[in-house]
């Protein structure tokens, strides 16, 4: 027998594997537990058994799921994903992962494990009991562990990624909110007369994320030649230490063009800068940051989104968010009959791809309008005159 199981209890297992014998000839086995089903255990034996015969097999140690995902945090993702996302890694895996599937040792770890975790999570998976997690967490609690395993196999200490067997949950569509060159512009003239017109008037112009727009600096925007040149970004973390870095992508480096009315708005607010500077004896530096305290340190994020959802609300658009603007200036853009990989540029998106799954909701309107301006072409044309020979 080169393997067998034995019932332990009732849904318990026990697996014995042969191994090749060792250097002086001695038999060596390989005992594992299994949690579950015969079916699950006879599987779980075929898979062990294909192991040793492909030279794949890994003897089991005693860490814990909990234990690798804490050690690959520190030794993989703190090292290797910007700080954001490192934040976001941690939370993750502290808050969900491990108090779900942590104390399961990691080479006994299967599909069923993490789908049950899955099912369970999205019922009643908020740590104060009042409800389940959302799609979307549980699908990035899923993107995560995947990641975290395929380490683990990529350095022999698995053997296979269980994550490969596993579905997750799809995400909500959530139907964008958007408003239309009206509503825009009511938004505007309610904060014409604040700090914040600028930094809104520029949002809804350019289509610029609340990151990108936040680490602009003078010298990237050309007020001559009406270009915005997006060479940063500025994130916070919960230490509240401000980290600039590039842009995720290499298309979300970019440079785009602006308006005549942005540049005048831009000139303008240029100039009270500078004056509320030089009352201070500071000169305005080209490196200075474009939004900023009158003292030039950073804006706060949330503060710039807290401020808009008030002012949104103000004037009857109490759904739309700050990013929305981003959505808002695409959407305008695409019903003009932009092409979209125009838009797809200013936006920095990595490809057209991205901009028309997020816009596809605009896209059958312009089909009906391009469809009737074909029918107004091929109807000119039969109706022109004719040669004769």
């Amino acid at each position: 027998m080169r393997g067998q199981i034995k019932q332990r209890s009732k849904g318990s297992y026990t697996i014995i594997v042969d191994l090749p014998r060792d250097q002086t000839g001695k038999r060596q086995q390989q005992w594992l537990t299994i949690k579950g089903t015969k079916k699950e255990a006879e599987k779980r034996l075929a898979e062990l058994m294909h192991q040793v015969d492909t030279g794949r097999f890994l003897k089991p140690d005693n860490k814990t799921v909990g234990q690798y995902l804490e050690q690959w945090l520190e030794d993989y993702a703190r090292v290797n994903v910007r700080p954001r996302t490192y934040e976001r890694y941690q939370e993750i895996v502290e808050k969900h992962l491990i108090p779900a599937l942590g104390s399961i040792p990691l080479t006994s770890l299967q599909p069923h494990h993490v789908q049950s975790y899955y099912s369970k999570a999205l019922v009643s998976g908020r740590r104060n009991g009042k409800g389940g997690l959302s799609a979307q967490t549980v699908h990035h609690s899923h993107r995560i562990l995947f990641e975290a395993l395929r380490y683990a196999v990529k350095h022999d200490i698995l053997v296979r990624n269980v994550c490969e067997s596993v579905d997750p949950p799809r995400p909500e569509f959530k139907q964008m909110a958007v408003t239309d060159a009206e509503g825009l512009n009511r938004l505007l003239e309610s904060v014409g007369d604040t700090i914040y017109y600028p930094i809104f008037y520029t949002a809804a112009y350019t289509g610029l994320r609340r990151s990108e727009l936040l680490a602009l600096r003078w010298q990237n925007v050309d007020l001559d030649f009406l270009t915005i040149s997006v060479t940063e970004t500025i994130h916070v973390l919960k230490s509240g230490e401000y980290i600039f870095s590039p842009p995720k992508s290499k298309r979300g480096k970019r440079a785009i063009a602006i308006s005549p009315s942005l540049a005048i708005v831009l000139r303008e607010y240029k100039a009270q800068q500078t004056a509320l500077r030089e009352q201070s004896g500071v000169k305005l530096q080209d490196s200075d940051l474009v939004f900023s305290h009158p003292d030039g340190t950073q804006l706060h994020p949330d503060s710039i989104t807290k401020t808009f959802h008030k002012v949104a609300k103000s004037v009857g658009l109490p759904k739309l968010r700050f990013h929305d603007l981003r959505h808002t200036h695409a959407t305008l853009f695409l019903q003009q009959g932009v092409h979209p990989k125009i838009v797809s540029e200013r936006l920095g998106h990595s490809s057209i791809a991205i901009t028309l799954d997020t816009y596809s909701h605009v896209l059958p309107g312009m089909q009906t309008e391009a469809v009737k301006k074909f029918d107004e072409i091929m109807q000119a044309a039969a109706q022109g005159p004719k040669v004769v020979c």
